[in-house]
């Protein structure tokens, strides 16, 4: 548990601590930001537990947005908690309604098999138990405001989570990914995501900047866990984000453009990781980073794709 009760739950998705969710716990009460998968609802109420809370307990799940490895079990949870509200922004709440084109869309890319053995089959959250959060929302637990904050750039339908009693934010994708095996003694290893089909890297510098402009003290990733040193990372991000753009331009019109791009990023990623001090070899370095090397390869070709229609 960190400070001001907040509870860090390792969803188990993919791999050891990839992916997150997060408890925070008031007065007796509970929100959960973000929940994984169908196969990490057990993990979450054993996080209640932990925190010697019941099901009944918990009066929030807040999403920062739909991708199916933050939001895919939220229908299953939601069965589970009968006094909880759902809390998502306005263009991903009716998919957590109505989940069939998320299940659509993801099975076109990933296949059904996959998708059944990833994700298990979505289950529609009641409509009456859904809130839409425009910018500026305020959820109130038990007296603690948890501010929801439009960030795109990740997504457009993504929003960041202010915490104004820790001080800290949740911010998804949106403040990139930090995996703890490539902290070093100067710190946490920080990158931005390009997963397809919406970033928007002017939208991403605008979303970072409004978070910075919190002075929060710490940020919770989806991917992995609290991170400090918050102005340093920043600039770290702003520097791959412009990196990443300038690589994709490059690349635009290579033939094999995705490989191309695959490969040209996991060169950008090693360098940036040996001059943070990370000792590690490309082929270790594609043990931790080769399935956001795929993802962001594909999300800077839509990208390319969409500033060319």
């Amino acid at each position: 548990m960190h400070p001001h009760g907040i509870h860090t739950i390792d969803t188990g998705f993919f791999r050891p601590h990839f992916d997150a969710a997060y408890l925070i716990v008031e007065n007796g009460h509970g929100a959960f930001i973000d929940c994984g998968t169908n196969y990490s609802v057990p993990r979450m109420l054993a996080a209640l537990d932990n925190a010697g809370l019941q099901p009944e307990h918990v009066d929030w799940l807040i999403l920062t947005h739909v991708h199916l490895d933050h939001a895919g079990g939220a229908g299953e949870l939601m069965a589970k908690l009968p006094n909880a509200q759902l809390v998502a922004h306005p263009r991903g709440a009716r998919h957590m309604i109505d989940p069939s084109m998320l299940w659509a869309g993801a099975s076109a890319v990933y296949g059904e098999e996959t998708m059944q053995r990833e994700y298990g089959r979505l289950r529609p959250v009641p409509a009456e138990r859904v809130i839409e959060s425009a910018d500026g929302y305020v959820v109130d637990l038990q007296g603690r405001p948890l501010l929801c904050l439009e960030t795109p750039g990740h997504a457009k339908h993504h929003q960041a989570i202010y915490d104004e009693r820790a001080r800290v934010c949740f911010t998804g994708d949106t403040f990139g990914l930090s995996y703890r095996e490539l902290d070093t003694a100067a710190g946490p290893f920080i990158l931005p995501t390009t997963t397809p089909v919406q970033f928007d890297p002017v939208a991403l510098h605008a979303s970072i900047d409004r978070l910075l402009a919190l002075k929060p003290e710490a940020m919770y990733l989806t991917h992995y866990g609290r991170v400090e040193t918050v102005s340093k990372l920043a600039e770290d991000l702003r520097e791959l984000i412009d990196a990443m753009v300038a690589i994709a331009q490059s690349l635009n019109e290579a033939p094999e453009r995705q490989e191309a791009m695959k490969d040209a990023l996991a060169r950008l990623y090693l360098e940036r990781a040996h001059l943070h001090g990370w000792q590690g070899s490309r082929d270790e370095l594609l043990v931790l980073l080769g399935m956001d090397v795929e993802l962001n390869a594909q999300g800077l070709g839509v990208w390319l794709d969409q500033r060319k229609a």
